[in-house]
């Protein structure tokens, strides 16, 4: 698979996966019903998955990897509290002031997660 249409996938995946979970966010607060849906619990899951596997790939074709590259590294570990932040919004938060508070604090992760990638950078904010 070329570079292009790998690098494509990830960020066609990234963007869905995004959309997700900002829409299962407010759906969630909301008590909307679509959250009861079939495809609500399995389509996310699906996407998360073709979005890993092209990441990986994409390390590979690159020649950079976590813990060796340090905005792979950054990349990574945002990734990690990203998905942390993401169990706490939609599943494990106690209340829903800790629910929504966790779910503003993911778009951040995830904003800082596309810098660091764009820039290829672990201090995209000038450092």
């Amino acid at each position: 698979m070329s570079f292009m249409l790998l690098k494509g996938l990830h960020v066609a995946c990234a963007v869905v996966s995004y959309t997700l979970f900002f829409l299962r966010g407010i759906w969630s607060f909301t008590g909307s019903p679509v959250m009861r849906k079939r495809w609500i619990k399995v389509v996310p899951h699906v996407v998360d998955t073709l979005l890993l596997v092209a990441a990986i790939a994409l390390a590979f074709a690159i020649h950079q990897y976590p813990f060796v590259d340090a905005w792979l590294t950054a990349k990574v570990l945002g990734v990690l509290l990203y998905i942390w932040l993401g169990f706490v919004a939609l599943k494990y938060g106690k209340t829903r002031t800790i629910r929504i508070v966790a779910w503003l604090a993911a778009q951040a992760v995830f904003a800082y997660i596309v810098l660091v990638a764009v820039h290829q950078n672990a201090l995209p904010f000038g450092g």
